[in-house]
Order: structure tokens, then sequence, then C-alpha cells
């Protein structure tokens, strides 16, 4: 019997897109298939990066198309179509424009890759996971939204810096949205195994989860066109990662959640264990009352966005 490479479809050649791509071929995660409806642009980038493979001595097969037809039989696809945010603009106003083109997008994943496990980095991220999610019908451990992971490295990577460590002994995770409700814990942060609570003042601290909170923002703010994608791009291939390898992963990530918080028919970032089965389960914490206020404040947020959504025609 012929061993079968895995296969990563990524959908939008844009940055987030080419860049995930770049990251997954280079880890020699599968052959990679970049898809976009601008089809050279999706051709050009994914033969830059095959031409890449010699140098960099990876054996990850890249392809770029606008036919979903070659996405069949892919293990994991990301999905990172839509347009990205401008200066000035939320994540939820893309709330409309991308609902479209993420409903356009599954119908063609639902076609041809209908046992993949689905990563949806397009935002508005939660209403766009809960988008996925309705056109797409598969069980909720096969649709994920990637925020967590995003989020998480952002706050990890301002609390090395505060303390001028290496980011690899840094461990910390927020919960909640993606945005400006998303609900940073530094509770369960640790550096070198040392709770951050011991490491840093609480204002410190603050100031940390404030930058977290703003940090695609901060990076639009600077760029003036476009948005963040190396750090994103990163985060969904950690994502496809766990789950082609199996790993067992404790990642957060937007899951659609089925009565743990209280909740039930959204998706929301909590801590989930990621193996060969996409989301394989949601490990549920116990909150304190601020924690558990920032998170209700979250949902809420979420539940608006996704009421928003259903009224409207996509």
């Amino acid at each position: 019997m012929m061993h079968k490479r895995k296969k990563v479809a990524v959908i939008g050649a844009g940055f987030v897109g080419s860049t995930a791509a770049h990251w997954a071929a280079q880890k020699e995660l599968g052959d990679v298939v970049l898809l976009d409806i601008n089809e050279g642009a999706a051709k050009g980038k994914a033969l830059d990066l095959f031409e890449a493979s010699p140098v960099e001595l990876f054996d990850s097969r890249v392809i770029g198309t606008a036919n979903y037809a070659d996405i069949e039989g892919a293990d994991v696809v990301i999905l990172t179509a839509g347009l990205p945010r401008k200066p000035g603009m939320s994540r939820d106003d893309l709330l409309s424009t991308n609902a479209k083109i993420v409903k356009e997008c599954c119908l063609g994943i639902k076609k041809y890759a209908p046992n993949s496990v689905v990563i949806v980095v397009s935002n508005p991220l939660d209403a766009m996971a809960f988008v996925a999610k309705e056109t797409l019908g598969f069980p909720p451990n096969r649709i994920i939204g990637m925020a967590g992971v995003l989020d998480g490295a952002r706050m990890r990577s301002f609390i090395a810096e505060e303390l001028n460590v290496s980011v690899k002994d840094v461990n910390a995770f927020v919960l909640g949205g993606h945005g400006d409700t998303m609900v940073p814990m530094p509770r369960h942060c640790s550096v070198g195994g040392v709770p951050l609570t011991e490491m840093l003042s609480a204002e410190k601290i603050e100031a940390i989860n404030t930058r977290t909170r703003n940090g695609g923002a901060e990076i639009v703010g600077l760029l003036k066109t476009g948005s963040a994608y190396y750090a994103p791009s990163a985060s969904a291939v950690q994502m496809t990662e766990a789950i082609l390898k199996d790993q067992n992963r404790i990642l957060p990530c937007a899951a659609f959640l089925q009565g743990e918080y209280g909740v039930k028919g959204l998706f929301i970032g909590v801590l989930c264990r990621l193996n060969g089965n996409g989301m394989d389960k949601v490990i549920e914490l116990k909150l304190n009352e601020t924690e558990r206020k920032g998170l209700d404040h979250s949902i809420k947020a979420v539940q608006e966005l996704v009421d928003a959504l259903k009224k409207l025609e996509f």
C-alpha cells in the first residue's frame, strides 16, 4: 500500500494565507495547496515557495490554484479568506462582507474536503467560525477558530520583553472572544514555572493585558495598509501541526461550546486539547469573579455579533 502524504489546504493567498503556506511547507507538515480567487497570486506565491524548497531543504510540494477540486482530500484546511482590517476599523466592521466570502469558501470545502478539520482565521473570528459551522454542517470538533494561540503568543512576547527572559519560558493564555473583550488570564501565567503574579506588579500585568487586547490594532496602526500576518499564520500552523501529528496539545482556540461555561451554540475562546480528532476536548477552568465577569462580557459581545449575523442575508 502506498503511504499518502498529509495535505494542508490554505484558502486565501493574501499575507496570512501565503505565510501559513510558508510555515506549513517549511515544517514539512504535508503537501500544501494555496487557493485564491486570484489564480495568478496563488500560483505565483506557491511556485516561489516551492522554489525555496531546495534552499531550505523541505520536501513539501506547494501548488497554487483557483479551483476547489485541487483541495480534494485535504486533512486540514486553513481558512484565511476575507478583507483585512484598515486603521480605525474594528474586526466587527468586516461582518457582512466576510460572511459572504467565508460562506462561499465553505461550500467549496464541504464539496471537496468533507473530512477535513477546518481552522478559521477570517475576522471577525468568532462570528466567521459560526458562519463556517452553519455552512459546512461538520461536527463541532472539526471546526476551530484561531485566536487564542495568537493572543496568547502576543501576551507571552510582551511578558518576555518586560522581564528580559526567553519567550520559551513564558506560558500564558487568554479566554473569550477575539477582540477588545478578550480575557487575558494572568493568574494562570508562569515564567519558568513561577507564577507571573510573583514576578510583576499588578499595574505592569494590567498594562500587558491591555497591550494584548489591542495587539492586532497596534500592528494595523503601524502598517497603515493591512494587518498582522506572521504571528497569526504561525498560530494557525501550530494548531495544524497539533492535529496532523496527533499531539494532544493544550491550546486556546475558539471552540463551539455545548454547555461549557454555561454557553451553548457559540464559538468562544477556551482551552482545548487538539489532536487527530481536531478539537478533542474543552478544558473548563474554575474562574474567579473578575475572570467570570470578563468572560461573560466577552460572550455577550460574541452573541451580539452572531445576532447581527443572523439578520444579514449572506
